[in-house]
């Protein structure tokens, strides 16, 4: 039986059944089966473009930051014209740009917590991991001892500190684009969104490493599969569990 969770702004948050989480992977598959070879191109172009800014030293990473949930946006709005029967295309991933001024503000969230968790992880971890990271240090056996407690602990502690800002970003930039929300707010919303519905993303996460491992098999050549089908079922679990509203919502699809 399905739950419904009722924000302030009436925004519905329908709490589906564990088992969506696989099938959010298998829908976003049949996306990705309508048009592979675009699909395939579209991610190829954004990893060029990520590889393209990776080539600036520090700057190059955090401009990508900012501009991924623009990107993420752009796809999205492929997959809802593509949904509709229209034709996905090489455009789609700079439609985003049209409204990148929400879209580059949760990206500057996102970014300011992946900066302040890096900041908690080189403080748990002490002064000798940080010099090991940043300088790299040299370390005998009895420091290394003592520096892999330290990098486990402050692994754990930012993976812990991680989580609930990838949950507040999963959704943020399709509640952005589609339902016009705030930054602020959509972010709060899909906090909210993943938490309500943990179970269904605990086994997409389980499936997801699976179908990751499976995908390294024949020389990584796997990842020209899954990595669209993980963009697209993003998608088809925003249409889940935002079904309602997200059917009402209009956008403007790229030319």
């Amino acid at each position: 039986m399905e739950g419904v969770y009722r924000r302030k702004n009436k925004m519905d948050i329908r709490q589906v059944d564990g088992r969506r989480g696989w099938e959010w992977i298998a829908e976003g598959f049949q996306l990705f089966r309508k048009v592979p070879m675009i699909w395939i191109l579209l991610c190829t172009t954004l990893l060029l473009i990520a590889a393209t800014l990776g080539l600036i030293p520090t700057a190059g990473q955090f401009i990508f930051t900012l501009l991924s949930p623009v990107f993420l946006a752009g796809l999205m709005i492929g997959c809802r014209t593509l949904e509709r029967g229209g034709q996905l295309e090489i455009a789609h991933l700079f439609a985003g740009f049209r409204n990148a001024g929400p879209l580059v503000t949760i990206g500057g969230i996102y970014l300011v917590g992946q900066v302040l968790i890096v900041g908690i992880f080189m403080l748990v971890g002490g002064d000798v991991l940080m010099s090991l990271l940043l300088e790299g240090k040299r370390v005998d056996e009895n420091e290394l001892k003592n520096v892999s407690g330290d990098m486990l602990s402050a692994s754990l502690v930012a993976l812990t500190l991680s989580i609930p800002l990838l949950m507040a970003t999963w959704f943020a930039p399709l509640l952005t684009v589609f339902n016009e929300m705030p930054p602020v707010e959509a972010m709060r919303t899909s906090f909210f969104a993943c938490v309500k519905n943990i179970v269904a993303f605990q086994i997409y996460l389980v499936v997801l490493v699976g179908l990751t491992i499976t995908a390294m098999i024949p020389y990584g050549l796997g990842f020209f599969v899954l990595v669209p089908t993980v963009f697209a079922s993003i998608y088809t679990s925003y249409m889940d569990i935002f079904q309602e509203t997200a059917n009402s919502g209009d956008v403007t699809e790229a030319a």
